[in-house]
């Protein structure tokens, strides 16, 4: 089956907001054995989104669009879609009560432009919207194209996947046949090219499943798939064997959820100074529910009084040492670690840039480990700008970490 998505909205168009529906869509896709050939933005002008359409009815089976059900001027995917088609609007009368009962449930009255959501095309379903107020569209085989399906749903995300999960993918998966299996495994330390290099001869040997390497700052994923759970878990030997130590975890978790396991495991509890970081190694940690069992606290000491405030060190050391130094990063990780009482204690000092501070070039970073028995340290010259060293800086410190806690 061919699938498009069609994601509607200008400010998609913009950096202020991405498309992640489209991601999420993927994904949900993949687990049914099916996947999008064709992924297209496209902001809020009528031209646009009628050519789009038309052309999206000549070459897929199943479009799926999100975005544009609202009730503001600039929501018109329906009618751009019911124009080509040569189909009126007409109020769906189940839209329009749950409409009514949604804004009765909040004590409020919708607006006159709100009815407009219930409006669907003559033929399609409408798919009631259990958490808002746009309904969705099942339209199937419509005038003039009786083996295309279109699916519009909000783009609210937590609408889309609410309404996707509950009534869209129900009907693809009687459609989509056998599932395929997803085998994904999370890789830290290694660069996606070496990875590549050492896997090969498992590749080779599983030809007949699919590969894909996904590589971000903090870690690559390898997602192996195909229709046979038994041939992935053999698949899943042969990678362990190859990848030994550099293997984070596998499954849906990412590289801190590996940490926080592993902490949870021991007993044992962390504490992070971050000075060139910013607090983005803990925002990781503290975005996973449960971190506070082991993740004792943090700070981020991104001055010199707050390196001496927050983690102990003393001002005639810094000034001795450097705010970027080996010693400085030993002495803050040694610092937090006991003034959190923690079993672990990161510290990170660098210069993120744009230019060279603390006699240090841009992309030197200070990476250390204090534990129970004793203090590790790392330098690291990291490439990119600002916000790649920030972050592969977090990735590096969470595999010190990882590593540590699995073989010492």
């Amino acid at each position: 089956m061919r699938i498009e998505c069609i994601a509607v909205g200008t400010e998609l168009l913009t950096t202020r907001r991405l498309d992640t529906n489209s991601v999420w869509l993927g994904e949900r896709l993949a687990a049914l054995g099916l996947g999008f050939h064709r992924k297209t933005a496209v902001g809020d002008d009528r031209q646009d989104l009628e050519a789009l359409f038309r052309e999206a009815l000549t070459r897929s089976e199943l479009i799926v669009i999100t975005g544009g059900l609202g009730p503001t001027f600039d929501d018109f995917t329906k009618e751009c879609f019911a124009q080509i088609l040569g189909a009126e609007l007409r109020e769906d009368a189940r839209s329009r009560e749950d409409m009514l009962a949604f804004y009765a449930a909040r004590k409020r009255v919708p607006a006159a432009s709100n009815f407009k959501q219930a409006l669907i095309p003559v033929g399609a379903e409408a798919l009631p919207n259990p958490v808002g107020t746009a309904p969705g569209v099942w339209w199937e085989g419509p005038s003039g194209h009786p083996g295309v399906r279109i699916v519009m749903l909000p783009g609210v995300p937590r609408e889309m996947k609410r309404m996707w999960e509950t009534q869209v993918e129900p009907r693809l998966r009687a459609l989509a046949g056998r599932p395929v299996h997803t085998l994904r495994l999370v890789v830290a330390g290694v660069p996606e090219s070496t990875l590549d290099e050492r896997i090969r001869p498992v590749r080779e040997r599983h030809a007949h499943l699919e590969w894909t390497i996904l590589a971000s700052l903090t870690q690559v994923e390898l997602l192996v798939r195909g229709p046979d759970a038994a041939a992935l878990d053999v698949a899943r030997a042969d990678l362990e064997a190859v990848l030994g130590e550099d293997l984070a975890c596998a499954g849906e978790g990412d590289l801190e959820d590996a940490v926080l396991d592993d902490l949870r495991a021991r007993g044992e509890t962390l504490a992070a100074a971050e000075s060139v970081t910013g607090g983005l190694l803990a925002a990781r940690i503290t975005a996973i529910p449960g971190a506070s069992e082991v993740f004792a606290g943090g700070a981020t000491v991104y001055t010199s009084p707050a390196k001496a405030a927050l983690a102990g060190l003393e001002p005639a050391s810094l000034a001795a040492q450097g705010t970027v130094s080996e010693a400085t990063t030993r002495a803050l990780a040694e610092g937090i670690r006991v003034k959190l009482g923690a079993t672990w204690g990161l510290g990170l000092t660098g210069n993120a840039g744009p230019t060279a501070e603390s006699g240090e070039p841009v992309g030197s970073v200070f990476i250390a480990l204090a534990g129970p028995e004793g203090t590790v340290a790392q330098h690291f010259n990291v490439p990119g700008d600002r916000a790649d060293v920030r972050l592969r800086s977090v990735g590096w410190a969470l595999d010190l970490l990882r590593r540590a806690l699995r073989n010492g």
